[in-house]
Order: structure tokens, then sequence, then C-alpha cells
């Protein structure tokens, strides 16, 4: 760490250089005399306007910033770390095991990705620069995962200059966490990404110590989840039902960290009670295979459920992992009605995209959405209605029946939101709304109406202090 001692004037301060307005890009510049303290360091995905923001240089120097706290290993809070580090970042990266593990698989999966879509690019001739290059290389990764070290949750860690984090479990996906960093004249609580009070395979979020200043992610701030009932996710095992019946086959793009772990339970479940038929199901995304490996890993086994054991994922019916690329390329045409869990979520890139460009053009065929499609995805663009989508430079044909089952979301709804902040203590006098876009301003509302506590909606590029501590810290 810089010596920086002498700092009796100083004033910690926050920036907001992503997840401001938008559910991506989630990064916080945290300042305090000389030290740079990044939460989070999140992709841009989505509208063009926002993924070109990650080819932009990063508004402070990435060798200026010391630390990196990191709330969990989604790419929208940790895909951003490679190009942090191929711009100078030699700092510090402080996550949990279960976020290390999980970036590890995200990060490499990310790089090879970009390479890839750089080779294609150029090979096909529909990119407007002469040479593409990819954000960052599997070299970037290498040298990002060298810098991590371990924060475990319940105990404050140590970032010099009296300056701590403590990290809470978030509930959302395996080594989430909500982070509170003190500072010598500030306390901020970053939320992270939420989990919902009724996680499927995880144990329920923690109530953090209260702060003066919290951050809280506002993703579903305008809406409410869907109550469990006795058949839940019908909509989703209709439509499986009419697409086997008509010939056709279900490709549901998944989020490989925790989506797929909880499409996997759900669909066995309904098999197990003869809701859907027992037709195959192919786990199509080698990120979702590791990812799965981490939740059964013994030394994760502290995250989940009291009533889930690592054995309740592999004890599945007719569940086969797809590993080569020449079997994967097979399955854009299946032989048999079956159901295809690939990635990315909003299919944004990987394997799923292959199989969508081989299967909208299929009438009986359905896709499945199972998760907030941002603005700009293909995702989005796809439950909009679309009767065509351009991919690899072309259009293709949208036939296929396309549905939305929202009741997946690991994310905490605005219910959710609102008593997680009732809960903390002492109660915030400042909440910023973060990590949204319609939900943001609708939360921020209801905040002040029901708590009675300022909360705004900051801008991209923002700067506000955070002077202020309790008495009882």
């Amino acid at each position: 760490m810089r010596n920086t001692g002498g700092m009796t004037n100083t004033r910690t301060s926050l920036r907001f250089l992503g997840g401001a307005g938008t559910v991506t890009g989630s990064r916080y510049l945290l300042e305090y005399g000389e030290r740079r303290i990044l939460i989070d360091a999140g992709l841009f995905q989505g509208e063009k306007e926002l993924r070109l923001l990650n080819w932009e240089p990063f508004p402070v120097p990435p060798r200026d910033i010391d630390t990196i706290l990191l709330t969990h290993a989604h790419m929208d809070h940790v895909g951003y770390l490679p190009r942090l580090v191929h711009q100078g970042f030699q700092g510090v990266v402080w996550a949990t095991d279960g976020s290390e593990l999980l970036a590890e698989v995200v990060l490499y999966d990310s790089a090879k990705l970009q390479e890839n879509d750089a080779r294609n690019a150029a090979k096909g001739g529909y990119s407007k620069h002469e040479t593409p290059q990819p954000l960052y290389t599997t070299l970037d990764v290498d040298a990002a995962m060298k810098l991590f070290r371990f924060a475990d949750f319940g105990v404050d860690t140590d970032l010099g200059d009296g300056i701590t984090a403590h990290f809470y479990r978030a509930g959302h996906i395996l080594g989430s966490a909500s982070i509170r960093v003190s500072t010598p004249d500030a306390e901020v609580l970053f939320s992270g990404d939420l989990g919902r009070h009724d996680h499927p395979v995880l144990k329920g979020r923690e109530t953090p110590q209260g702060a003066p200043v919290v951050l809280v992610e506002s993703t579903y701030g305008d809406r409410e989840h869907p109550e469990w009932d006795e058949d839940p996710h019908e909509e989703l095992a209709a439509a499986i039902r009419r697409t086997i019946a008509r010939g056709g086959s279900v490709l549901i793009p998944a989020f490989a960290v925790d989506r797929t772990e909880v499409l996997l339970l759900t669909i066995n479940q309904m098999k197990a009670a003869s809701r859907i038929p027992d037709v195959p199901v192919f786990i199509n995304s080698p990120m979702g295979s590791k990812a799965l490996g981490i939740y059964q890993s013994p030394s994760q086994q502290d995250e989940l459920r009291e009533d889930l054991r690592a054995r309740d994922f592999t004890n599945m019916r007719n569940v086969r992992e797809v590993l080569s690329t020449e079997e994967s390329i097979r399955l854009n045409r299946p032989s048999t009605p079956c159901i295809i869990i690939s990635s990315s979520g909003m299919a944004t890139g990987g394997r799923v995209v292959h199989h969508l460009e081989h299967m909208l053009p299929d009438a009986r065929n359905t896709v499945v959405f199972t998760g907030y499609q941002a603005s700009g995805t293909r995702g989005r663009t796809l439950i909009k209605g679309t009767t065509e989508l351009k991919m690899f430079g072309k259009y293709v044909p949208v036939k296929a029946e396309v549905l939305l089952d929202d009741g997946f979301s690991v994310h905490a709804d605005a219910s959710d939101l609102m008593d997680w902040l009732r809960e903390l203590e002492p109660a915030p006098k400042m909440v910023y709304c973060i990590h949204g876009e319609e939900g943001a301003p609708v939360l921020a509302r209801r905040i002040r109406k029901e708590l009675g506590i300022t909360a705004v909606v900051p801008h991209l590029g923002e700067k506000v202090l955070l002077a202020g501590r309790f008495e009882s810290s």
C-alpha cells in the first residue's frame, strides 16, 4: 500500500463509473487521499453505445487503482477486470472463495469468445475494423487471476490506511456478497446483486450492519416476482409439453452461473412429477458445466440450502453435458425433440447464438428466456416480438415460439429490496439506486415515500462526497 500518512483533511468520495441508470457495467470508485478502491469491475453489455464504453480509456489510470473489491462473478460485475489489467492495473483483487472460482471460469470463457469473435469477424468480413481485436485475451486473464486474494464472509478485511471491507452473504449466486467499506471518515454499504428471500439453491442473504450511505441494486425495483404455487413454472412446463408434441425442441438461453443449476433442479422435479415428457436434456455450455462443478465442490457446500446437497445436481434423469464442438454443431438441428440449456442468458454470445440461428426459423421450436433481458441484447429483442434477428451479418426469420419465464430470476424483487433496506441497523441516511433501468427511479420514489430516506438515481460519471460515520462504528 502507498504511504498515505497525514491524511487528516481527506474526504472520502465516490464516483459512479458504471451501473448508473443501467443494469450493466457496475463500477464504483471510492477515493480517499491517494487511495483508489474500485468496487466491481463490470463489463458493459447490451446497447451498442454501452458496449463501446468498454473500449474507452478508463476515467482514471488503472495503474493508480490499488484495490478492487468484487461483489460476485457475473460478467456485468467482473468482466472488465482483464481489460483493467491490460491497461496497467497491478493492485489486489479481494473476493470470496466462490467468487474467485467462478470468476476464473467466466473470464477465461469471455476471453476465448472475444478472441474467436475477432477471428470470425476478420474471416467473415463483417467488422468495420481492418484487423478486429478482442477487448482482452486469455493472457490478460492469466495476469488478472494472479492478483486475487481471499476475503471471508463475516470478518473485516484490512485494506490498509485505516480502511476495512466487510463481506456479507448476498444470496444471489455462489460467493456473492454485499460489501461494507469503512474509511477513517465515512462508511458505505454496497448491496451488490441481492438474492430473493427464497433462493432455490443457496442459503438466504444476510442482513449487513447499516451504514450512513447505501448503494442498492434496482434491477427489479419496479416489479414483483410471481409467488411459488403448487405447480411452479407451469408456463415453462406447458411450453415444453406443446413443443415436444409438435416435434420441436426447447432452447433455454441460461446464465451459466447459478441459472443452469436452478433450471436443472426444476426440470428434474417436473419430470419426476410427470409434468413434462422425459426427453433428453443437454447442457451445452462449457462454462455452465464448469460452474456446476464448482457448485458441487465440497468446499462450497456451506453456501447451499440445508435441504440441498451436491448429489442433487448429479442425480438427474436423462441429462447430458455437451463437451465437444462437433456435438454442439449437431444440436443445431436436433435429431429428436429435446431441451437444450446453453449460455449466455441474454443471447449475447456463446454456443446459444448458433442454436438460435438454426432453430428460430422452425415454428416447431420454442425459445424460453429465464431472466432479465437488458436493453440492446438479442434476448430483449426476441421477447419484444421481433420477426427477424440480425446474426453474423445477416437476418434470420423468427418463426419459433418465444416466451419469458421470469420466475427463475435470482434477483431480489421490489419487496425484497425494501425489506433488505428496512432491516439495516442503523438505518441509512442516503440511498443511491444503482444497477437498474426503469426500476431505479421507481424504487427511489418508494424509498422516499415509505422509509423517509433520501434516495436518488446517480448519473454515469457523477461524483459525490461520503463523509459520515455512525457513532457505534
